[in-house]
């Protein structure tokens, strides 16, 4: 939302658009074009931005939050030794004997619970499971509290994370945060181009007042963390709605998708453990002998046990660490035998698997964990100022008594053929990719072209008379 001061004072009105000129250069031209749109589009997307940088504010929170909330199921006193994980799994079944056990999570470290996730639970939501928290040196049930996702979230960081996805109104909310993720990187690029493109002095806050010391703030506090601004906006799309589906699609025709371990188990399936009855030692290898088979395999803390879906499936070891270094290996064990079946190193994903990876738990705040997090509230606090002062700068634009003094039309007409016919290529597969940046593009483009013609026919045209 970075606007051009004018050349005399902070309160005189923006002169009409150049006609062009004979030896003008290409950024001379785009220019007025890059200002118009990264005006537009600060002012009407900014409302998204600024719900989706709240409640981003919270969810980069929400982790720390989490920790003294549910502090007593979390964590339990250190004792001398661990029980078997089968005997944990059974105090969990006395416990809640309804459900089927979906995964077993062993305490990940010293003086943590273990968690026995549980499906099928009355009053849970079906996307969610039931997570049962087991004293591991006592077998003593802590607690139970509602989970969702492969980040264990809880439920504060759960409903803290719907709000920021889709505001609590399922699939048709997350247009909202799609929309913002799709314009976000827009209107960083734009700002931070307009502002480089300044002559130094002109970008001096010491001494200025008014409309000048408002863009001084709002283009230098923009110009440092646009880098940020594009990488949230960048991965925020990979697991968007309509963008997030063609950057699977890509990866999938690169074949880069995310390889996943192989749960057919061995020619002796139909003997061992079936369908989630965890821990059950005294039939096939039970869970202690699959966790051991693992941990031979190099799989240490933190980890997830998935019993086998049916008689033909084998168990699932996988790592989920998520913080850095990233521990994604996983194996496959025959229930029967207790023997390995398959294994999958996160060494070996393919390239944009990893970097999908790593810019999700970048974006979430796991990947280094409380600094991750730190960086992430002062990159949404950021976020906020930005949008206050480019309001501010709009109410200061029309000399402080009414919104809506806007950028001259025209612009657009200024741009050579030569710049133009490659720019709105790009624009196109852009927006083909992009949805959520293409259509309401065009639709602004579009209503722009025509207001702009209706003034012109009322006489009231607001661009200069070289534009046509």
């Amino acid at each position: 939302m970075t606007t051009t001061p004018t050349p005399t004072t902070d309160d005189a009105p923006s002169p009409p658009a150049p006609a062009p000129a004979q030896g003008r250069g290409a950024w001379s031209t785009l220019r007025p074009l890059v200002l118009r749109l990264h005006f537009y589009a600060g002012v009407l997307v900014a409302p998204f931005l600024l719900v989706a940088a709240l409640t981003g504010l919270l969810y980069a929170a929400s982790f720390q939050a989490e920790k003294i909330v549910y502090d007593h199921e979390l964590t339990v006193p250190v004792g001398d030794r661990e029980l078997p994980v089968s005997e944990q799994v059974a105090a969990a079944r006395a416990a809640r004997p309804d459900g089927e056990i979906t995964a077993v999570r062993p305490s990940p470290e010293p003086g943590a619970t273990t968690r026995v996730l549980l499906s099928g639970i009355p009053g849970v939501d079906p996307g969610h499971t039931l997570a049962v928290f087991v004293d591991p040196y006592t077998a003593k049930v802590r607690g139970e509290l509602e989970q969702y996702g492969s980040t264990g979230a809880l439920p504060l960081r759960t409903w803290i994370d719907e709000f920021h996805r889709d505001l609590h109104l399922g699939e048709p909310g997350r247009l909202y945060s799609e929309f913002a993720a799709s314009w976000l990187w827009v209107i960083a690029c734009g700002g931070l181009v307009l502002w480089f493109s300044r002559r130094r002095t002109q970008r001096k806050l010491r001494g200025t007042t008014g409309r000048r010391r408002t863009l001084g703030l709002h283009g230098g506090v923009g110009a440092w963390v646009a880098l940020g601004f594009v990488f949230l906006s960048a991965t925020g799309l990979t697991w968007s709605a309509y963008a997030g589906a063609h950057i699977g699609d890509l990866r999938t025709a690169l074949g880069q998708e995310t390889p996943a371990v192989s749960a057919a188990a061995g020619e002796h399936a139909g003997h061992g453990t079936a369908g989630g009855a965890g821990g059950d030692a005294a039939h096939g290898a039970g869970l202690d002998r699959v966790l051991a088979a693992a941990r031979a395999e190099g799989l240490d803390n933190p980890v997830e046990i998935v019993p086998p879906a049916d008689e033909g499936s084998a168990y699932v070891v996988q790592q989920i660490q998520r913080s850095w270094p990233t521990k994604q290996d996983a194996v496959a064990v025959d229930p029967a035998t207790g023997q390995v079946t398959d294994v999958l190193r996160f060494e070996d994903f393919p390239v944009l698997a990893k970097l999908t990876r790593w810019g999700i738990d970048l974006h979430t705040g796991s990947l280094f964990g409380l600094v991750n997090q730190i960086a992430l509230m002062l990159l949404a606090l950021c976020l906020i100022l930005l949008i206050l002062w480019g309001y501010r700068m709009w109410w200061q634009r029309g000399r402080g008594s009414a919104f809506g003094r806007p950028i001259p039309r025209g612009a657009w007409q200024q741009v050579p053929p030569q710049v133009l016919v490659p720019l709105l290529a790009l624009v196109a597969v852009l927006g083909y990719f992009v949805p959520l940046l293409g259509i309401p593009l065009a639709a602004f483009l579009a209503a722009d072209i025509v207001l702009g013609e209706i003034a012109h026919r009322r006489g009231r045209r607001t661009y200069g008379p070289a534009s046509r």
